[in-house]
């Protein structure tokens, strides 16, 4: 019996020696240089790399369990069962199951910190800690690579948040998409950086990014040079990281940032992602930065901006922010580490 067996041997319930089960917590990252599109919609391939930073104190906790009493998948989220998460939940542990050879079903129970579906990755990091969990559970030993394309498979940028810190995603070459992988570029220690975000709402947007994405692709008439422009904006950011040149790397975030929107907005119709807090807390920071400090935007698909700084100027940073009308809540955080098993306990108890 492995290392792993003989931990979840200790973890299960008392009447349910079939059980298997395993809980993980992982970050949600946030891009700099963005992704948006897909070159394949059922491998969750994108049709550019990406690069981004995972962050720490926001996080999701999540356990799974399989059972061989259960005649059906389920997933409790935030406490509620949540049947609209359900298809992209079994389709998740079906991956999982193919891998282990059993059809076991299996219950899903997980918890955010912080807003879900409002734009601040929560299915990046849900997805992470899922497929830790269920790696886990099953006893697949599965390298971290490994996590990352199943990950990716469940939800695209879930292959980013099972690494910390600096994180590249690969869009790959191959039509099975077993190089479109993410790898860690530099971690969270070698380079911190502080993060606060503004958050303009807790509702969740309209367009989902897969039907964002999907509606970009078919109809903004700059989706060509989006894609052709791309190599470049990555090699500027991993230079600039390699570098830890904090100004160059403000630029091209910024740069990538604002040219996604763009396309988006170019689609037909339109989508705008941003409401008026969001532009004005865009406005504060270019404000900020123009008087020296040292701090840049990027906002993913949805409302929320998230405003990376030195640690030096993360205090007057989450002020300037809190004093934008809309803005509800400023969170603070830093960069944060690789997804991780926890106790079931503590993903219980989340």
């Amino acid at each position: 019996m492995s290392v792993m067996s003989r931990t979840l041997d200790s973890d299960r319930s008392p009447g349910a020696p079939n059980d298997r089960v395993a809980a993980a917590q992982a970050q949600p990252n946030i891009a700099l240089i963005k992704y948006w599109g897909k070159r394949d919609v059922a491998l969750n391939l994108p049709v550019v790399g990406s690069l981004s930073i995972t962050l720490d104190t926001l996080w999701t906790r999540t356990e799974v369990r399989f059972s061989d009493a259960l005649d059906a998948d389920s997933i409790v989220l935030n406490g509620k069962s949540d049947p609209k998460q359900l298809k992209r939940t079994s389709a998740c542990l079906d991956l999982l199951r193919a891998r282990a050879g059993i059809r076991t079903r299996a219950a899903v129970v997980s918890t955010n910190n912080f807003p879900t579906g409002a734009g601040l990755a929560s299915s990046a990091s849900g997805f992470a800690a899922m497929v830790l969990a269920g790696d886990a559970a099953l006893g697949l030993n599965l390298t971290p690579a490994e996590q990352s394309v199943l990950a990716r498979r469940c939800s695209g940028s879930a292959a980013r948040s099972i690494f910390g810190g600096y994180v590249e995603w690969a869009h790959g070459s191959r039509a099975d998409g077993e190089d479109s992988v993410a790898t860690p570029l530099l971690p969270a220690d070698a380079w911190p950086l502080s993060v606060a975000v503004a958050i303009t709402s807790t509702a969740e947007k309209a367009i989902g990014s897969t039907e964002g994405m999907n509606r970009t692709a078919d109809t903004s008439p700059y989706q060509d040079a989006w894609i052709d422009s791309q190599e470049a904006d990555l090699a500027e950011a991993r230079a600039a990281i390699a570098e830890r040149d904090f100004e160059r790397l403000a630029d091209i975030s910024e740069h990538s940032c604002l040219k996604m929107h763009a396309l988006a907005l170019a689609a037909k119709p339109g989508l705008l992602y941003w409401n008026a807090a969001t532009v004005a807390a865009m406005h504060v920071v270019r404000s900020l930065r123009a008087q020296g400090v040292p701090v840049f935007f990027t906002i993913d698909a949805g409302p929320q901006l998230k405003a990376v700084c030195l640690p030096s100027a993360a205090s007057r940073v989450a002020a300037a922010l809190r004093e934008v009308p809309g803005v509800l809540n400023v969170v603070e955080t830093g960069l944060g580490g690789p997804a991780h098993l926890i106790p079931t306990a503590a993903a219980a108890a989340a």
